[in-house]
């Protein structure tokens, strides 16, 4: 199961204010958090008190947090890779390790009496998980989630983000990575903008991101890196479907109530004899066979149009089709909507028999 998250800094914001940001994360759905340990500082009793009411607090509903450390918290905390009684204490349901040991602690960490859960870093292309596979650890008990990037152009590469991803799921391992609001205003280090696992989507709206990771096939589960994040993102985000790619689109004025039937009530799926020029929906052609479908908006087509072709066209009548190229019209197809301009670039991620649905967006 895929899961939505959030992140809470309690060095950042009051234990009210996480804790209210945490009760609205939940009413939308959200199943995780992440919360950093890495940014300790000041009075170690106070941190840790605050951190124990937010956990339990996020507990009583039901959602999952992972701290994220490192061997120097371990240190500081005076805390042994083979006793995690202070994070069960804690009330955590996992620890993140941001930097890792040897591997066979790793391994022992993942054994360890609580259930504990143990996540690994993601964002380095190194033989680091495999050789943690070599010390034969409880695969239930690991998991993988990517960094995130407070400064700008420093978030990872595309190839780079595959390819890391590509390791934990040639094991079977649940995956995570983090997307940006546009809407919050901090995240755990002074510097902040935006806070991000791929720098592509830096600028991007926060639905557009998740759709993107949920789209490669190599993410579960989705956390917003920064905080607060509005309510107006939280409700998109729980709209979205992770399991089948879900495009906003905008539909023309006074489009036939056919047509309109036909993009936003359909499941869609690519034909599997896939073309260079169009993401091909054939099944509306059955489906409203003999229906008369006049031509009204026969302009050229540019990449992202959504089109439905007319009667014209003979048996073709019916049928929804996505331009992936710029074409010319031949006067016998209309164009009846539009992919919204920051979704464009998911439509490289419909393959041949990919399924996929149509949603009007919000105005």
């Amino acid at each position: 199961m895929r899961k939505l998250g959030i992140s809470v800094y309690p060095h950042r914001a009051s234990v009210k204010e996480n804790c209210n940001y945490i009760e609205l994360a939940h009413k939308y759905g959200f199943q995780r958090i992440f919360t950093c340990l890495l940014s300790v500082d000041g009075d170690k009793d106070k941190v840790v008190s605050e951190f124990k009411e937010i956990i339990a607090f996020a507990n009583k509903l039901g959602m999952e947090v992972i701290a994220d450390v490192s061997p120097r918290v371990f240190g500081e905390l005076n805390i042994s890779y083979k006793d995690l009684s202070f994070f069960n204490e804690l009330g955590a349901f996992g620890i993140r390790l941001d930097m890792g040991f040897s591997g066979n602690e790793e391994s022992l960490m993942t054994f360890n009496e609580y259930g504990l859960k143990v996540e690994l870093n993601m964002s380095n292309d190194t033989a680091y998980l495999d050789n943690i596979m070599t010390y034969k650890p409880n695969n239930e008990n690991l998991l993988g989630c990517h960094n995130f990037y407070p400064h700008r152009y420093s978030g990872l590469k595309y190839d780079h983000f595959i390819k890391c991803s590509k390791k934990f799921k040639q094991y079977g391992l649940k995956t995570a990575a983090f997307v940006s609001s546009q809407d919050a205003q901090f995240g755990p280090w002074p510097v902040n903008d935006g806070l991000c696992t791929i720098e592509l989507h830096r600028e991007m709206p926060i639905t557009a991101q998740a759709k993107h990771l949920f789209a490669t096939g190599l993410i579960d589960d989705v956390i917003i890196a920064n905080g607060f994040a509005s309510e107006r993102e939280l409700k998109a985000l729980s709209k979205i479907n992770p399991e089948i790619l879900t495009l906003d689109i905008e539909l023309i004025k006074d489009i036939p109530e056919v047509e309109k039937k036909i993009l936003l009530e359909e499941l869609h799926f690519n034909r599997g004899d896939i073309s260079d020029y169009l993401i091909r929906s054939t099944q509306p052609r059955v489906k409203y066979k003999g229906h008369e479908f006049k031509p009204f908006n026969t302009l050229n087509i540019k990449r992202g149009d959504i089109v439905v072709e007319t009667s014209l066209y003979g048996h073709y009548a019916g049928e929804m089709q996505i331009a992936l190229k710029d074409m010319e019209n031949s006067g016998r197809t209309n164009i009846v909507g539009r992919v919204v301009k920051d979704e464009l670039f998911l439509l490289d991620y419909i393959e041949a028999w990919q399924k996929f649905r149509l949603v009007e967006r919000e105005k």
